[in-house]
């Protein structure tokens, strides 16, 4: 009986040196070769020179000299990780041309076999400074890249022109940067600058602020005085674009007065809006201590009346002058631009600038109250049917500008992307309904504005803080369990978005058949039909499908981003047909039947769907004015 057992033993006794026999590498030590960086200062002011005259074809020419203390190895390094953007996004890519030179001499470089954004030299003995010479081929399709060269503007980040040396704390390194624009244009910058003509010298500074100091300049440009320390500089491909009525600017200028009164100090000497009206240079949203950049398209002032399009973009960059640059989760902080950034309390970070955002949009007038509680509704209805959610906590989503950079998903609302945006906000404004619950209407998120962002006045360094410190301010004004509140938001998978901020504050989220004038003019503008709400689809005008709910209606159809919809029960595609057809279905029991088309194949998709048309609104649960009147209204 025991002789099987005996043979198989044998057989794997024989087997078992063929296989030892295989090769069994050891992997070679990681050893990196970049300095640290240390909090000393550099012995010297490095001198940066951009040519930034070639917008035909998007190039930037970049003189760089860097003085040096001692011969022998040498590591300079282009910026990796870059604030604003949350994740290695240095565009090292694009960087041609580099060489190197010493007293005339060319000083051969070789890229680090680890961190590809760095290059180590050997400096000759009697060489006091570096110069290099490069090019920062920028995008010219938008496939390669946001581009910002464009005829008649330009967005130049001096992270993408310039190289800093390793071993230093950023703050520590001086730099004066020098750049040429084409003849006839204005350049506006968060760093005051002088100018000949065409050629702006900027005030001399630390590299972490240069980087922090981005420029527009371009040949249609206008500016607008907001109060005595923040100007609005527009920028535009036509004049047209610059026609921007009074009380359009009366609006900007209530959003200064309520920003100021809202945090109680300014954290910047002097603010700049680099605001860029173009279809031809890319958009942007990306905040600065004592500027930011934003792009929109055509129709901010000329379309004003036709909806709020892109008017939240301003009062969000402005809000991050406090939260975010001013103050800042201590583990996203670094001291410099190749320590990795942490990103956890992104969800305070862009979370509540995106709550303050929308307060300020409404309490300034810059959009309508209305508009706002419709822009509030679409943001709640769309978390709380977001699937991914019973799965990927919110404090996940905070990775996300890592795992995903930015890039398109084809299940957003399964995977989750940077919902710490959004979802932060709800987490806020059910905050403010708690306090105000707790202290019986006396307290509210504008104390907790006053004391965790109103200290310092006139400091624009960066005060870090942690989870607990957000907890003891808050406890400081209304005491709470506020740690177990807030991580079960965070840490916790949940079925439904946190409601609270409306319930809490006198309105609920209900759906109707009807859309919002919000949606209705996002509608439009997208030019195709959003039927989230109800079949979980969006289909543009030419029947592209752009969005598909995981567990909706769509998604039990087989539907998926990608395809397009070519017929609507048997009729050719439009939007209105789309809609027509979810009308008809209402209460019935035929399915709504679709043709769609992916690559060369068509196929059939049955969507069992029988609701009608479902849009979210905010609906007021008592009279008179309650907590978010309050929030949303001027002080």
């Amino acid at each position: 009986m025991n002789r099987p057992l005996a043979l198989g033993a044998l057989l794997l006794a024989t087997t078992a040196p063929a296989l030892a026999q295989n090769s069994k590498p050891q992997p070679l030590p990681i050893v990196d070769k970049v300095p640290a960086a240390r909090d000393v200062q550099y012995p010297g002011t490095l001198k940066l020179e951009i040519d930034a005259t070639n917008v035909a074809q998007g190039i930037f020419t970049v003189k760089e000299t860097i003085p040096v203390a001692k011969a022998g190895p040498m590591t300079l390094l282009f910026p990796e990780w870059l604030p604003g953007a949350h994740a290695p996004r240095g565009q090292i890519e694009k960087l041609t041309g580099l060489v190197f030179t010493g007293n005339g001499k060319v000083i051969p470089w070789k890229r680090d076999v680890l961190d590809m954004n760095a290059f180590h030299l050997d400096i000759p003995a009697g060489v006091r400074s570096v110069e290099a010479r490069f090019q920062f081929a920028s995008a010219t399709q938008g496939n390669q890249g946001r581009i910002v060269m464009a005829p008649k503007m330009l967005n130049l980040q001096p992270n993408s022109m310039s190289l800093y040396p390793a071993g230093y704390f950023t703050r520590n390194i001086p730099v004066s940067m020098t750049v040429t624009y084409p003849d006839g244009w204005t350049a506006r910058s968060g760093l005051p600058a002088t100018n000949r003509g065409s050629v702006y010298s900027y005030q001399t500074t630390d590299y972490d602020t240069l980087v922090d100091s981005p420029v527009f300049a371009g040949a249609y440009f206008k500016e607008w005085a907001l109060s005595d320390r923040v100007d609005l500089n527009v920028f535009a491909d036509n004049p047209k674009e610059l026609e921007a009525k009074p009380e359009h600017i009366e609006a900007h200028k209530r959003l200064v007065e309520q920003g100021v009164k809202l945090f109680g100090a300014q954290h910047y000497d002097k603010y700049e809006f680099l605001f860029a009206i173009t279809d031809e240079m890319g958009g942007i949203g990306l905040e600065h201590h004592r500027s930011s950049e934003n792009g929109v398209g055509p129709g901010y002032f000329t379309d004003w009346d036709k909806g709020p399009g892109s008017r939240n973009l301003l009062p969000h960059e402005y809000t991050h002058s406090w939260n975010g640059k001013f103050r800042r989760g201590a583990d996203l902080w670094t001291p410099d631009f190749r320590y990795p950034m942490r990103d956890s309390l992104l969800w305070v970070y862009e979370g509540q600038t995106q709550f303050w955002g929308y307060v300020l949009q409404a309490r300034s007038g810059i959009v309508g109250k209305q508009d706002t509680l419709d822009m509030l509704a679409n943001i709640a209805a769309t978390l709380d049917t977001r699937a991914g959610r019973t799965w990927r906590p919110l404090i996940d989503t905070t990775n996300d500008p890592i795992i995903s950079a930015r890039r398109p998903k084809g299940w957003t609302s399964w995977q989750r992307s940077e919902d710490y945006y959004n979802e932060g906000l709800l987490i806020w404004l059910e905050v403010d309904a708690k306090l105000r619950e707790l202290s019986g209407g006396s307290k509210s998120m504008d104390d907790f504005a006053k004391a965790f962002f109103g200290i310092n006045d006139g400091d624009w360094g960066v005060v870090t803080y942690t989870f607990d410190d957000v907890v003891r301010i808050l406890n400081g004004i209304q005491p709470f369990d506020w740690s177990k509140h807030l991580k079960a938001r965070t840490e916790l998978v949940s079925q439904g978005a946190p409601l609270g901020g409306f319930t809490g504050n006198g309105y609920k989220l209900v759906y109707s058949e009807e859309p919002t004038a919000f949606l209705k003019g996002s509608e439009a503008k997208a030019g195709g039909v959003n039927l989230t709400y109800s079949l979980g689809l969006t289909v543009g005008k030419d029947g592209t499908i752009s969005g598909v709910d995981w567990g909706s209606p769509a998604f039990k159809a087989g539907l998926a981003v990608g395809g397009t919809v070519t017929a609507v029960g048997g009729e050719a595609y439009t939007p209105d047909q789309l809609k027509t057809a979810v009308k008809a279905a209402k209460g019935g029991r035929e399915p709504i039947r679709l043709l769609v088309k992916y690559g060369t194949h068509f196929r059939e998709a049955a969507i069992d769907y029988h609701d009608g048309l479902r849009y979210p609104r905010l609906e007021k649960t008592g009279a008179g004015e309650n907590g978010l009147d309050r929030l949303l209204s001027a002080k």
